[in-house]
């Protein structure tokens, strides 16, 4: 059998596969799609350039449907080869489709998603507007932008990025582009910005239309509830933060304080209740007067007994850097909510940084609900398609491999220790370390990477450790990571979307690598998510590529230690498949702790949806004049005074400046109120339930009071020496910083 044949036999298995739900509603299957596009392509391919940009120029002159969609792909496949020299397989075209058709595509690792993603982009744009690519980081987005550009250019769409270190003029200019590729938070953070801003000038994004995430699983799953936030001002660090620090490593676990059966949360118990009455001299500490001492103890608890540093955070340049539990990288700009992560920087005895006041806030989650159209692709999306379903109304189509998977998943090996399992690591890597064969090693944290690299050292085995500490070298170090002899050390996903060229850069020595077996991927841990556990083995086998992996694991790594599988398997072999049923019923447990925060994200998500309406139609004159309907004789005294032109440009300016105030004092007791609302519970009543209530009955005031306020003030401004109104209220936005809370410690 050809290997056309082998490709075209794989999709037609795939099609027979699909549920009705994955076939066009239109009743034309994929496969006649295909068939189709490739027949256009052929034509295409025989025709000149005169000739091509004639047919280009028509389609951009014609309004979208459906019947375009064919020409459309024929011309970015075309254009694809021509330009880069790549065609693009029938697979690619395939997961390009179920993008463009509004689903997620499931193609694994080193199937060319990058590629694949250009016609479903090219198909977006003409049918909706524009569309946003939001990448993993700034490097990803620049460099996909940079690659695919000559492409989207031919084919008369513009094209642009954003990155961290952009001007706002920078910035619109991009936005303004057809393709616009970025990260999540610089999307959200210039989404924030948009809603500080007091003239429409000012404004950076367009209207939302499309959007195509990359690595969708780790944006959307991973990372959907943490939310992105801008801040101002100079709050002064609580004091109490390093009284409670000390106090808090003076309690024993089990005597004074308890953790939950899965390492979560933490309680104090009566023993350590006194104890911290005694040193704060503050009476009961369950008294209603001492919420604030509560919390921050509470705090400075789960910082001393749940956080770890160099598994959950480093400690960088006198800071604390936060270590992504997934990617094993540094969460750039980071940090846990205000009182946590005060709690462990008073811990660490670092400096106490201002945590500033909220001016607002959005999660992925609901910046996701911005985008009329949403799509997207990763290697790893099956085991969370319930989600992606019941939260995004997103359905998951897995994509046959363009060649055949022959990379072989060993058996995990299981020790009893963590000492007999580094002791197994070491000799396992020095005994393929000797053929020459290409080792990468997926560790689960800082520590352990570190941990294990000592041992190598000992053992005389030459290799590179890729962690939080050093992952500015992270594309250099994966780039040789398959070299022959080559022994890498990462934490978790680190290089996640650097591919690992066999025979390294350039792949010299790719054949000997081949007949060596390919990459051998270990995993030293199973991690809660089975989807972490397939993103490490999906390094190897790439594109046909020989590979093997393999989990060694012990009953005393953290997922057996916090689960309890270590005592469930004490007295019998540990079974592979106990572990991979733990992991589901973490999953399913991760999955309704995240609908249950949902519920109560939902109300604030809803009230700000309110305000910034509200605030977008004082913005474009769209609103009534407060003054005028409920002030008029003031309003006819200050349009004698200034005139209507200048009353009117004063108005809105303090509207939106008030708005914006009376927002972020909403956000902070709103932070308040969720930080104890737990503690309702002692008297009998929902906190959900007196959640919803309380914020529903602050929300009000704060809109009753809105005009009230603006009249107020309009009463007191006055005029300077020079004619112009002083002391006009509001907050600095020449003193904004932006951050990503992290809500899951």
């Amino acid at each position: 059998m050809t290997a056309f044949n082998e490709v075209s036999a794989r999709i037609v298995k795939f099609l027979l596969g699909l549920r009705p739900g994955s076939v066009r509603e239109s009743g034309r299957s994929y496969d006649f799609l295909l068939q189709q596009i490739n027949r256009r392509r052929a034509q295409l391919h025989e025709i000149d350039g005169t000739q091509l940009q004639a047919i280009i120029h028509e389609l951009r002159c014609q309004a979208w449907n459906d019947s375009l969609l064919v020409e459309v792909f024929a011309l970015a496949a075309d254009q694809t080869e021509r330009i880069l020299g790549l065609r693009l397989f029938d697979v690619q075209l395939l997961g390009a489709l179920v993008m463009s058709e509004g689903k997620v595509a499931e193609m694994q690792t080193g199937e060319g998603k990058t590629l694949a993603a250009v016609p479903a982009i090219c198909a977006l744009t003409l049918a909706s507007g524009g569309v946003h690519v939001l990448t993993a980081n700034d490097y990803l987005a620049q460099r996909d932008a940079t690659w695919m550009g000559d492409i989207y250019r031919s084919l008369h769409f513009s094209v642009g990025y954003v990155t961290q270190q952009m001007t706002a003029e920078e910035r619109r200019k991009a936005y303004a582009c057809d393709v616009v590729y970025a990260t999540p938070n610089e999307v959200g953070f210039d989404f924030l910005r948009d809603q500080l801003c007091l003239d429409p000038s000012e404004l950076v994004h367009q209207p939302f239309h499309s959007v195509l995430f990359d690595e969708i699983d780790s944006i959307l799953i991973d990372e959907a509830r943490i939310p992105l936030v801008i801040a101002g001002g100079d709050m002064t660090p609580p004091e109490m933060a390093h009284r409670c620090a000390t106090i808090a490593r003076r309690l024993r676990l089990n005597t004074d304080y308890g953790i939950d059966e899965y390492a979560r949360n933490v309680h104090l118990l009566d023993a350590g209740a006194a104890k911290v009455e005694t040193a704060l001299r503050c009476g009961n500490l369950y008294d209603l007067r001492n919420v604030q001492p509560l919390t921050a103890i509470l705090d400075a608890l789960h910082a001393e007994a749940l956080l770890r540093r160099d598994v959950d955070y480093i400690v960088k340049n006198n800071a604390i850097e936060l270590v992504d539990e997934f990617k094993g990288r540094i969460a750039e700009n980071r940090r846990w909510a205000a009182g946590l992560q005060t709690a462990v920087e008073a811990k660490e005895n670092l400096p106490l940084k201002k945590q500033g006041q909220i001016l607002g806030a959005i999660t992925l989650e609901n910046l996701t609900a911005l985008y009329p159209r949403i799509c997207g692709m990763t290697g790893t999306a099956a085991t969370q398609a319930e989600e992606f379903f019941k939260i995004y109304g997103l359905e998951v189509v897995a994509i046959p491999t363009n060649r055949p998977m022959i990379r072989v998943d060993e058996k995990d090996l299981l020790f009893r220790t963590k000492a007999d399992k580094e002791q197994a690591l070491v000799e396992e890597i020095t005994c393929v370390h000797a053929t020459g064969r290409p080792i990468l090693v997926g560790t689960a944290s800082v520590a352990e990477s570190e941990r294990l690299s000592a041992r190598l050292r000992q053992a005389g085995i030459p290799h590179h450790v890729l962690n939080a500490r050093n992952d500015e070298a992270e594309a250099q170090i994966i780039a040789q990571a398959g070299a022959l002899g080559a022994v890498t050390i990462s934490t978790n996903m680190a290089g996640r979307g650097t591919d690992i060229p066999l025979g390294g850069t350039p792949p010299r020595q790719r054949q000997t690598i081949l007949d060596l077996g390919g990459l051998y991927v270990i995993g030293t841990n199973r991690h809660e998510s089975r989807r972490i556990d397939h993103q490490l083995r999906g390094r190897s086998g790439r594109q046909g590529d020989p590979g093997s992996s393999r989990f060694f694991i012990s009953l005393e790594d953290d997922l057996m230690e916090r689960f309890g599988i270590r005592e469930a398997l004490r007295d019998r072999t540990p079974e592979v498949e106990a572990i991979e049923h733990v992991q589901r019923i973490i999953e399913g447990q991760n999955l309704e702790i995240r609908q249950t925060l949902r519920k109560y994200e939902q109300i604030i998500e809803a009230q700000r949806r309110i305000i910034h309406a509200k605030r977008r139609d004082v913005l474009t004159a769209a609103d009534r004049s407060v003054l005028a309907s409920h002030a008029p004789e003031l309003f006819q005294r200050l349009c004698l005074d200034l005139g209507g032109i200048r009353l009117a440009e004063l108005e809105r300016r303090l509207t939106l400046m008030k708005i914006d105030e009376a927002w972020s004092n909403y956000l902070a007791d709103v932070a308040e109120l969720r930080s104890g609302i737990h503690w309702v519970s002692l008297g009998g009543k929902n906190p959900l339930d007196e959640y919803l209530h309380q914020t529903a009955m602050s929300f009000e005031r704060l809109l009753n009071g809105l005009d009230e306020q603006i009249i107020d003030a309009f009463s007191h401004l006055q005029l300077d020496p020079h004619g112009e109104w002083a002391g006009l209220p509001g907050l600095d936005r020449g003193a904004t910083w932006t951050y990503v809370i992290n809500d899951q410690p």
